[in-house]
């Protein structure tokens, strides 16, 4: 995979999958909560972004810490259930449509930011490390992240070393449709950390995900 083929067939695979998959990803995680709840102990943030944002589970979480919400994602059929999820749950956010390794915002222009469940679909190495840039460049140098991805140290994978796949999604009827994967493991992981411009404040394996609390520089 190069050039924009791994992003154009994950926007493809995520639109023909959208309400489905929705519909099976309802609340936080919780180490998201966690995260969103120790970074703003002081007081709510002033701009927070959920980068891979989905169907807005996380933007809506964001809306009850932040004054300012944006949330971002390659598809837009995932964007139209964050659209109907913020109208029927009464949750303000900015929804845009975008690459992850080409954010279209300004330097600094967040304080908190979620980037989980995302970065493994990017490929190659080149294009996560770039998402892992981009997300320094527009963090504040006071602001916090949270970056996860699925890692081999989950009991579904028989492997050390991280690996490119495809993990099927399974729609109503028994169709499925293939996701491309990037499986990390944690040493890489911590590996494409430290070759970005973040800064890495704790790095741990959670429920079989690799978890990074970054800052800006």
């Amino acid at each position: 995979m190069d050039g924009d083929e791994p992003r154009d067939g994950v926007r493809e695979t995520y639109d023909r999958i959208a309400s489905h998959f929705a519909s099976t990803r309802e609340y936080p995680w919780p180490e998201v909560e966690s995260f969103v709840a120790d970074a703003t102990e002081l007081g709510p943030a002033d701009r927070a972004l959920d980068l891979g944002c989905g169907n807005g589970r996380h933007v809506e979480l964001l809306s009850g810490h932040a004054e300012d919400v944006v949330g971002l994602d390659v598809s837009r059929g995932l964007l139209d259930e964050a659209v109907a999820r913020a109208a029927e749950r009464g949750f303000d956010a900015g929804l845009v449509q975008g690459d992850a390794s080409r954010l279209p915002f300004d330097d600094d222009a967040f304080d908190l930011a979620v980037y989980v469940a995302t970065i493994h679909h990017l490929a190659p190495r080149a294009a996560r490390v770039a998402s892992l840039n981009e997300l320094a460049r527009v963090l504040g140098a006071d602001g916090r992240a949270v970056v996860s991805a699925w890692s081999t140290a989950h009991d579904t994978f028989d492997r050390e070393d991280g690996f490119d796949t495809t993990v099927d999604w399974t729609l109503p009827g028994g169709e499925t449709v293939p996701r491309f994967y990037h499986i990390y493991a944690p040493d890489e992981f911590d590996a494409d950390l430290d070759a970005s411009d973040l800064s890495v404040v704790e790095s741990t394996v959670s429920s079989g995900n690799c978890y990074a609390v970054v800052a800006g520089n």
